[in-house]
């Protein structure tokens, strides 16, 4: 599964994300050799306290994409965009682009392509009752696949869990400490055409306090 490693972020110091890109206002800090991201502005201010993070590399398609997460804390939502291209094939930071600042319709429905896994989804009364891992297809609010997510409440994440994002060419697969949670299989018609490469980005709602640490990219191996 895993070939060549084309990236790796330990994520564990201040000069590991100089490079990288916030869309929104978020404090980010770093202790404990990880990465502990969390919204700057109160919740109360909806969809403006959230926030993305953007890695600065562009990657091909065929690749798999690992961090390590632990959330600290139990209202938020997490979610990685993965294959973000701007319309009409241009650079996801071209500046004929319109700004974005961490509201999500700019990044579901703007003038972006992407694929979105969310994950620890605790934000609103269902998705704290149900917890459920989502695949989303931009352009559009598609909903392509879905599976259950067995990250426990806080107090009970007492260690980090490994996340992967298997994406080839028509598939995409997502697994926890390597058990599978879903498979989207991309026909390239019903939601629009294939996305290949493009870049990786970090989204978190507030409240939510998370760690994150060793972000790694690897060409993907048949």
């Amino acid at each position: 599964m895993k070939g060549k490693l084309l990236y790796q972020n330990r994520l564990e110091r201040e000069e590991d994300i100089k490079d990288f890109l916030l869309e929104g206002e978020a404090n980010i800090s770093f202790a404990d050799g990880s990465m502990v991201m969390k919204n700057r502005l109160d919740a109360s201010s909806g969809q403006k306290a959230n926030y993305v993070l953007w890695c600065p590399e562009v990657f091909d398609d065929n690749i798999v994409i690992e961090w390590e997460f632990q959330p600290m804390s139990d209202r938020g939502l997490c979610i990685l965009f993965f294959a973000a291209r701007g319309r009409d094939g241009r650079d996801l930071f071209d500046p004929r682009l319109a700004t974005r600042t961490g509201e999500y319709p700019q990044y579901h429905s703007g003038d972006i392509d992407a694929l979105h896994v969310s994950y620890f989804r605790r934000k609103e009364a269902d998705e704290r009752a149900f917890h459920t891992c989502n695949l989303r297809k931009s352009h559009g609010f598609h909903l392509v696949a879905q599976g259950a997510d067995p990250i426990p409440e806080a107090a009970e994440a007492a260690e980090f869990y490994r996340l992967s994002l298997i994406k080839t060419n028509d598939a995409v697969r997502f697994l926890m400490n390597d058990l599978p949670i879903f498979t989207f299989e991309d026909d390239g018609v019903t939601y629009g055409e294939r996305l290949g490469g493009g870049r990786i980005g970090f989204r978190q709602l507030a409240p939510l306090t998370a760690r994150y640490r060793n972000l790694n990219v690897f060409a993907y191996r048949a």
